[in-house]
This record gives structure tokens, C-alpha cells and sequence, in this order.
């Protein structure tokens, strides 16, 4: 299917319906993952996190009790997540701008359309693998950097600078 080996990732799956958590299942299968672990819903899905440590998370927005967004910023700000920089991929039905900007600012890395397509799926497990976005940590927020564009409008007491001195010569 690609020339990426993905046999040695470990996954965890999060969706209330069941159809929908074993196609995930199965295209990963189809990718080469042998490693996927699969939860019902956000409590579950964050044992499951604590016991396997997975490499990839990919989830669900709306179950019952915890949400999928209530689950993410759980896993960027809770002490004992034991990985917070775990790369999430939300998958949902939901797909208005607000709820990818939610998304987002919950600490998404990144965000399929339901019905989700093979080709969508791989493109994104390979975004999260090979363009890894840096962490970012303010007051307010902990997660992927939120900007995917050079937008240089921003001038807010946040903004991140680049270096003011240039690298000594060697």
C-alpha cells in the first residue's frame, strides 16, 4: 500500500460505535498494524492509554460520558497521562470550523472527516509520523503548535519571536 512499515506502531482505536472502531481496526490492519488497542469510550480510552502507551491515538469526538475533546486535554495537561505529546488524530462526523478550531485548541495533531477514507487515513498517520509539529505551552494551552501557515500578521505579547542575535560564526 505505501513504503512506510508500520508494523511496529502501537494504536489506540476510541469509538462508541463499534462498525466504525473495527473499520479503523482493519485499515490500520491493512497499513501493517499489529499492535492496535481499542476502547468504547473516553474512560476506558484513557486506562487504556495509562496501561499501553500508545504511539497514535486516534478518536472519536462525541461517546458518552467523557468526550473525545475532554479526553485530548486530559492527555495534554493531566500529570499522569504518560505521554502528552501522544499524536492524536480526531475522527468525526463533526466537521464544522468550529469544531475543528475546538479541536485544535483542545490539542489535536490532526482531523479526518467522517466517512473516512484509506487514502485521508494514511496521509495523516504519515503527517503525524514524519511532520511532527513542535509543542507549544502557554497559560492557556499545551499541544501542537496551532499554526500551519507562515501568517506574520500576529503581533500579541505571545508571539514568538525568532532569535535576536545571530549564530556566532564558527
Amino acid at each position: 500500500m505505501s513504503g512506510y512499515r508500520f508494523d511496529r506502531l502501537k494504536i489506540l482505536a476510541v469509538d462508541d460505535n463499534v462498525h466504525m472502531r473495527k473499520l479503523v481496526v482493519t485499515i490500520l490492519q491493512a497499513f501493517g498494524v499489529s499492535q492496535i488497542h481499542e476502547a468504547e469510550n473516553g474512560e476506558r480510552a484513557w486506562a487504556v492509554l495509562r496501561e499501553a502507551n500508545p504511539d497514535v491515538v486516534v478518536l472519536d469526538w462525541m461517546m458518552p460520558g467523557m468526550s473525545g475533546v475532554d479526553l485530548i486535554r486530559m492527555v495534554r495537561t493531566n500529570p499522569q497521562a504518560p505521554n502528552p505529546f501522544v499524536p492524536v488524530i480526531m475522527l468525526t462526523g463533526h466537521t464544522s470550523m468550529d469544531h475543528v478550531r475546538l479541536a485544535r485548541d483542545a490539542g489535536v495533531n490532526e482531523f479526518i472527516a467522517k466517512p473516512v477514507a484509506v487514502k485521508t487515513m494514511m496521509s495523516r498517520l504519515v503527517s503525524v509520523i514524519e511532520h511532527p509539529r513542535p509543542f507549544v505551552r502557554t497559560s492557556a494551552y499545551f499541544g501542537p503548535c496551532r499554526r500551519r501557515r507562515g501568517v506574520e500578521e500576529y503581533r500579541g505579547p505571545e508571539r514568538r519571536a525568532e532569535a535576536k542575535h545571530p549564530q556566532a560564526a564558527e
